[in-house]
């Protein structure tokens, strides 16, 4: 099957699938004696593996690693589970920055009046320079402008 036959079959876009063979995710497709691309069933397969992952996080690098152990019938499970177990690890840390940053911007919301006046408080906090971005004003630490 060509390339949009591949992406439209494993969902994804024939724009990924070009990057993914030239980073070496996956290998070069066969090409047919026009020069086309051409996959096979088990390209889509690969593709779709790939896609799953994707969707669930998973870095470029650590879906190579995973393509590995896929292929390689003589892994051990523990070494899967480590790099999953590393992934949850690293979308924790994301999901608590999230929250860190969702909970100072709701604080800063609710310092701004959000009237007729200029002064915002939000602006505020944007502008302000330190050496150190740990030293940015925490959800804890604001106060309400004056009506």
């Amino acid at each position: 099957m060509n390339i949009g036959q591949a992406a439209k079959a494993s969902g994804v876009s024939a724009k990924m699938i070009r990057y993914y063979e030239q980073t070496g995710l996956i290998p070069p497709a066969d090409r047919t004696e026009s020069g086309y691309r051409d996959y096979s069933d088990s390209d889509v397969h690969m593709l779709r593996f790939i896609r799953r992952a994707r969707d669930l996080g998973f870095s470029v690098a650590e879906i190579n690693e995973l393509l590995s152990l896929w292929r390689d019938r003589s892994r051990q499970s523990a070494d899967v589970k480590r790099v999953a177990a590393a992934h949850i690890n690293d979308l924790r840390e994301k999901i608590a920055n999230l929250e860190q940053m969702a909970d100072t911007l709701q604080a800063l919301i609710n310092c701004c009046a959000g009237d007729h006046r200029p002064d915002c408080p939000i602006l505020a906090d944007l502008e302000k320079i330190t050496d150190d971005p740990q030293e940015q004003p925490r959800s804890g630490n604001l106060k309400r402008l004056p009506h």
